[in-house]
């Protein structure tokens, strides 16, 4: 069985999810390197907690759990530094979805689109190895989207996906679970691959700081083994 954790980071023009594919004989063990991660800054810093969210936008920011460290960046890039790591250090494959929608298609839910797109390549990644799929998300911002990505994903088993690869969705068991990120490390692990890979991909050379253009292509080589598929639609 593979356990599939998804999450989203998102501005208006730019929209990406992120899978972290995970053999259910790891999560366990990633689960405790990443609570290793926040134990450590716990017992380094004071005022973080044990329970400390692995966010993103947080760590990076100094906000949140992570505010005791606002003024300390290497501390904080020194926890995602941490947390990509352990992530790099367990069998686990990472697919990347993405879209700049134009002004013609924001008419359109990317979200909904993007759903459809990653989860065909859990499909496909599945399939190819003979396993089966469980996939758990981060609770949308909307209740009812849960209940609308639910019946597309009995849609896509009906008849497929549409689109241009449309592909019949065989390989992913029950239905799309829904977690908080807070009590999930792993969903938590899926939000700092979406986070980052957005904050690269978005920062411009010419407008950035350089040092942070560095930091973060330093944090994303941790997942140069790890990174199964990167794709991003710009029409």
């Amino acid at each position: 069985m593979l356990l599939c954790y998804l999450d989203e980071s998102f501005t208006r023009d730019h929209y990406y999810i992120a899978a972290m594919i995970c053999p259910e004989d790891q999560a366990l063990s990633l689960e405790a390197a990443l609570d290793a991660v926040v134990l450590r800054a716990a017992e380094s810093f004071a005022g973080v907690s044990t329970s400390a969210e692995l966010h993103g936008y947080d760590i990076l920011q100094g906000r949140r759990d992570w505010l005791p460290l606002a003024k300390m960046p290497r501390a904080r890039i020194n926890v995602y530094d941490q947390a990509l790591v352990a992530i790099s250090q367990h069998q686990v494959q990472v697919v990347i979805e993405g879209i700049h929608p134009t002004s013609r298609l924001r008419s359109r839910d990317p979200h909904s689109m993007l759903m459809s797109w990653i989860l065909e390549r859990i499909d496909e990644y599945a399939s190819r190895r003979g396993l089966l799929a469980l996939v758990i998300a981060d609770e949308p911002g909307q209740r009812d989207q849960q209940g609308e990505y639910r019946a597309d994903l009995g849609s896509y088993r009906a008849t497929g996906t549409g689109g241009w690869k449309a592909r019949k969705i065989t390989r992913i068991v029950d239905t799309l679970h829904f977690a908080p990120s807070r009590s999930s490390r792993l969903v938590q692990a899926a939000d700092l691959l979406a986070f980052l890979y957005h904050r690269r991909a978005t920062k411009r050379a010419d407008v950035a700081d350089p040092r942070e253009i560095r930091v973060n292509d330093l944090l994303w080589g941790h997942l140069d083994g790890v990174v199964h598929n990167v794709h991003v639609w710009q029409p």
